[in-house]
């Protein structure tokens, strides 16, 4: 029942009660003296009882997210069904906090924290010095799984890599499938029926995706859902994904195929977890290239901001818009539809994962 037409039946009930208390006061025997059973006057306190008050709902994902009271009216999550993305200019530690509180959110149980720890000798991942205010106040674990190749590659080089990289100086740190590896049904497969992942992943209830925003070689961009997809699967689970579902070796196979993929295998994961995840993108050095390259090109187009929100294809959408309306973002641009990148939100929509209409509401002002 609305709350609406709850207000009204309680406003017509009170109405009634109040109506044959009336009555009762001025029913008498004649002589102005109450009828029996009826209150010696109408001094009396109407109550209802609380049984028939419809208690408050909690808000959209209070009951997944441990979101505090208010949530759904100070930090709204969604505007007339449209997805929220928050976002702020600044790309500070301060700023990090901030747009993660925007969210207004308040993760629960055991929570990882995604992040790319960068391939030596890239310099292009995000900081330590940058997360690690929020990572401290998020309390949880910095998770990764290995590459197919390079310095990530094997669980003592990788943990090298992260350690050379500050990761462990912030908080605890787990490669996902240094133990091994877990198949996830995929439901929604149009190209994929599993997706393999570390089998670490099953031992987090919450995930804080933080991503840095930036082109990529194969995708055309690497947002949220990427970050998501290709980052909590093992080497296999990738090269899976990346050939759209014919081998689990190698990076090789058709184009469109992989970018579905990626959409599917984020969907199956999302569904695992009933939407315990939420999403941050910074977009700082954008890159044409993935922090996954050793030496990725020169960023050339100036930094945005940081964008957050619990819907992972409005926030990778939003990321894709600045960079179409930026007046730099050229060389980005010709990467992101060299390689269809926009096919991955596509199908990612069309599949259930989100949405590509949101509001954009920016905290700076």
């Amino acid at each position: 029942m609305s709350r609406s037409l709850m207000k009204r039946l309680i406003t017509l009930l009170l109405s009634f009660v109040l109506i044959i208390s009336l009555f009762s006061g001025c029913a008498g025997n004649g002589n102005g003296e109450a009828l029996p059973g009826a209150p010696a006057d109408n001094s009396s306190e109407i109550r209802i009882p609380e049984s028939i008050l419809e208690p408050e709902k909690p808000a959209k994902n209070d009951a997944i997210t441990g979101a505090t009271e208010g949530t759904s009216e100070d930090s709204p999550q969604v505007d007339d069904g449209i997805p929220v993305v928050y976002m702020t200019a600044e790309i500070t530690p301060e700023s990090l906090v901030a747009i993660y509180r925007a969210l207004g959110v308040n993760p629960r149980g055991n929570v990882a924290i995604k992040v790319h720890t960068g391939e030596p000798p890239n310099s292009n991942y995000l900081r330590p010095a940058l997360i690690g205010d929020l990572v401290r106040l998020v309390g949880g674990t910095i998770v990764e799984t290995n590459a197919v190749a390079g310095r990530r590659s094997s669980n003592a080089r990788h943990l090298q890599v992260a350690k050379d990289h500050g990761f462990l100086d912030i908080a605890p740190f787990d490669l996902l499938d240094a133990d091994g590896e877990i198949s996830l049904p995929i439901n929604v497969g149009e190209v994929l029926s599993e997706v393999i992942l570390g089998a670490n992943f099953i031992n987090y209830d919450y995930y804080v995706v933080l991503s840095h925003f930036k082109g990529h070689g194969s995708a055309g961009y690497g947002g949220a859902i990427k970050n998501v997809a290709i980052g909590l699967a093992s080497a296999p689970g990738k090269s899976l994904i990346h050939s759209g579902g014919t081998r689990r070796t190698g990076y090789s196979g058709d184009q469109d195929r992989f970018l579905k993929g990626m959409a599917e295998a984020s969907a199956s994961i999302v569904d695992y977890l009933s939407g315990n995840l939420l999403y941050i993108n910074v977009m700082n050095r954008l890159s044409v290239d993935c922090d996954c390259m050793g030496r990725p090109a020169e960023p050339d187009m100036h930094d945005i901001g940081i964008l957050a929100s619990l819907d992972p294809v409005a926030l990778d959408q939003a990321c894709i818009d600045l960079v179409y309306a930026a007046e730099d973002g050229a060389s980005l641009i010709r990467r992101i539809e060299a390689r269809n990148g926009i096919h991955t939100l596509e199908h990612a929509e069309e599949i259930g994962l989100g949405s590509r209409e949101y509001k954009l509401v920016r905290i700076d002002d």
